[in-house]
């Protein structure tokens, strides 16, 4: 299957707890490249999308960012400063006996004693995060969803791009198969020439003679060349249709068609097989950049 390494997702989920947003971009990469940007509350969160990626993405390089704004209502909680209070009570007993103050202390002369009231927000932050882990792993995985529904689509256009270079290619491959064919004929001509004047001297070996007809022969025929090249375009569409990723694949069948290619150049002779050479060169250059964007 053909699917391009490059996309991007972001997509925000929002409720009464928390907006929670997810992005997510890919480029091209040899391998997989997985880079993480998590608010340092949901650490425990990377154990759960490095999976959640390698399930859907084979290379690339990836990078996803989670930011989580949280919604909580403020839970107080009131703690009295016992022994300031304490200290106090007696020293207000005191100042009764004496006669400087009357009546009991009220909870308004409470009130006046910073120091006799702690008023915080009660600590439940860490369970709060650990609630909201799986909201961010659902988002996550939304967000991958959206990332490769990109990616299948590009790679819909570099298929149909691919697809008709393949198809050049092999236009110019029999192109140069039948000039080589022709050039053959050529030779087999010049060679039964030759023969016909060697034979004419009764000098000549004729085991010598049958050696000189198979070495050249044998150095121009690029049958065994014809058969794999065939067999690689073959290959690539089995690639191209098959459910798997195969960029990989590609690549290196590209580099086998070159090699097909380089060897039909030195041994093929024919009319107009050295333009057909480049022009195949070319083609599979273009293919070789196309297949860099393929995961």
């Amino acid at each position: 299957m053909i699917k391009s390494m490059t996309g991007f997702a972001s997509l925000t989920r929002d409720d009464e707890a928390a907006t929670i947003t997810v992005s997510v971009k890919s480029v091209n990469h040899r391998f997989l490249d997985l880079q993480l940007r998590i608010p340092a509350s949901l650490a425990a969160l990377e154990a759960r999308v490095r999976p959640l990626v390698q399930q859907r993405v084979s290379r690339g390089r990836l990078e996803v960012s989670i930011t989580v704004q949280q919604r909580r209502v403020p839970s107080l909680e009131v703690e009295l400063n016992e022994p300031f209070l304490e200290a106090l009570s007696a020293a207000l007993d005191r100042a009764r006996e004496r006669g400087h103050i009357a009546g009991a202390m009220t909870a308004g002369d409470l009130l006046r004693f910073p120091q006799a009231l702690a008023i915080r927000e009660r600590q439940e932050a860490a369970s709060s995060d650990e609630q909201l882990l799986p909201r961010v792993e659902e988002a996550v995985g939304a967000a991958l969803e959206d990332l490769d529904t990109m990616r299948t689509r590009e790679g819909e256009f570099l298929r149909a791009d691919l697809d008709a270079r393949r198809a050049q290619l092999a236009d110019l491959f029999e192109r140069v198969a039948e000039a080589a064919a022709s050039g053959m004929e050529r030779l087999r001509e010049a060679l039964e020439q030759r023969v016909r004047e060697l034979r004419a001297d009764s000098l000549a070996d004729e085991a010598l003679i049958a050696q000189e007809i198979a070495r050249f022969v044998g150095r121009s025929d690029i049958t065994e060349e014809v058969v794999r090249f065939r067999g690689h375009l073959e290959h690539w569409k089995a690639l191209s249709d098959g459910p798997e990723p195969c960029g990989r694949k590609l690549d290196f069948l590209l580099q086998e068609m070159n090699r097909e290619v380089n060897t039909v150049g030195s041994k093929a002779d024919g009319p107009g097989v050295t333009e057909l050479v480049v022009a195949l060169k070319a083609e599979l250059e273009k293919m070789r950049e196309q297949v860099q964007n393929v995961e």
